[in-house]
């Protein structure tokens, strides 16, 4: 039986025999300081969130003049400036005519409201059938109902709920001719029951850091032109600087019908997502007929408090040299992760952008290499058979040296083991 003093149940955790998590208390720049008087080096922001690292004083000043002035209010017949102001911003930032910003708590509801914008368009044109989404093998897009059942069906960690999830299609990236040949036919073949495709652009990031080119986006966003297809891309992962451009679509001058964003939103304070659709996606709703609205209104959207973290994040790209550091950052891990695609046991090592990735030939000791990174100072959280760095664009030189080094340091210890 569960031990009576487990009342936290902690995410993606085996909770029988699971070692005690560090408790953090307080955290600085790229810092995270434990409560034994510890400091790690962050090295992925947590969970890829603290863009601008921990604690900036902008930010912390916008929450604290938003706290007293109106932590939250609904946004059910109410609306307020933060958002306002925070959704004219997005839409000024965002390519083409993204232009209609609906907010939400989290990545995968972001996500979910993307799937229902798709498969609601279609209702509100009169067309039946309209109901499934074509995603791809090594993808994810998050927890919950709709964003699990577009993520790899085989591989990812949400395969256990096949039976309960909504069948959707699914195939290879296009990197090549075969590949795009393939997708092409699934398209046609599956045309008449699909809503809209999605796809994480440039890097799939939960499922594996797997990265591609700029081309294999533009051959996805083509052909979903061709079959008449709203295409939805996930840039909750890759938005605002990680790929070295503020939005990695933008590498292939690619403007999807729908937009996911989360994650750095905020710059890593508070849970805020959008969701954000051209004008012709939101001209499908705009109807006479009260049941054509979209139907989908969280407690907490737009919640004030992260709308305002969400603007101080946006000023900080506005004026401080955010693409520069994460190109500068992609040079280092690259000049320094490099060497380790010699070892025994590694398949590859790969970055783009501020990212970094070692993956190893077969799925090693993940516990042994995380308690060897924390022994080294550092916070960094493998899974599967990556190890990876996503750390906040503002870091300091010493810091990420110390990063590259620990993990040069661990990888060639698990190479010789």
């Amino acid at each position: 039986m569960p031990a009576h003093d487990t009342h936290l149940w902690r995410p993606y955790t085996q909770m029988k025999g699971a070692a005690p998590p560090l408790e953090a208390v307080r955290t600085h720049g790229s810092r995270i300081v434990l409560a034994d008087g510890r400091e790690l080096v962050d090295g992925i922001a947590s969970w890829w969130t603290a863009v601008h690292g921990y604690n900036h004083p902008h930010i912390r000043e916008a929450l604290v003049a938003q706290s007293e002035a109106m932590p939250h209010v609904m946004f059910g017949g109410l609306t307020h400036a933060p958002a306002e102001r925070l959704a004219a911003r997005l839409a000024a930032l965002l390519p083409g005519d993204l232009d209609h910003v609906f907010f939400t708590d989290s990545g995968s509801v972001a996500v979910e409201v993307a799937l229902k914008m798709a498969v609601q368009l279609w209702i509100n044109r009169g067309v039946a059938g309209r109901t499934r989404i074509l995603a791809f093998r090594e993808g994810y897009h998050g927890d919950t109902l709709g964003a699990m059942s577009v993520c790899d069906p085989e591989e990812g960690m949400h395969r256990r709920f096949g039976a309960y999830l909504p069948a959707q299609v699914f195939c290879d990236l296009p990197r090549d001719a075969g590949t795009t040949a393939a997708l092409d036919a699934a398209l046609a073949r599956h045309g008449r029951e699909l809503a809209a495709i999605i796809v994480e652009p440039l890097v799939q990031g939960a499922g594996g850091m797997r990265m591609h080119g700029p081309e294999t986006l533009a051959s996805v966003a083509r052909l979903a032109r061709r079959h008449g297809l709203p295409l939805i891309l996930d840039e909750i992962f890759t938005g605002f600087g990680r790929t070295g451009t503020l939005f990695a679509c933008e590498q292939a001058g690619v403007t999807p019908d729908i937009l996911c964003l989360s994650k750095a939103l905020t710059g890593g304070t508070l849970a805020l997502a959008a969701t954000v659709a051209r004008t012709e996606i939101f001209a499908g709703f705009w109807s006479d007929d009260p049941a054509a609205a979209l139907m989908h209104g969280p407690t907490f959207m737009a919640n004030p408090l992260a709308c305002a973290a969400a603007n101080a994040s946006l000023d900080l790209f506005a004026r401080e040299p955010r693409l520069e550091q994460a190109r500068a950052i992609g040079k280092r891990l690259a000049a320094g992760l490099g060497p380790l695609a010699r070892l025994p046991g590694i398949r590859d090592v790969r970055t783009l952008g501020a990212i970094g990735v070692v993956q190893f030939e077969s799925p090693p000791d993940l516990a042994a290499l995380k308690r060897a990174l924390v022994a080294r100072g550092t916070w960094v959280r493998p899974f599967g058979d990556i190890l990876y760095l996503t750390p906040a664009l503002t870091i300091g030189a010493g810091d990420l040296d110390h990063l590259v080094e620990s993990v040069g340091a661990v990888v060639r210890e698990a190479a010789s083991a």
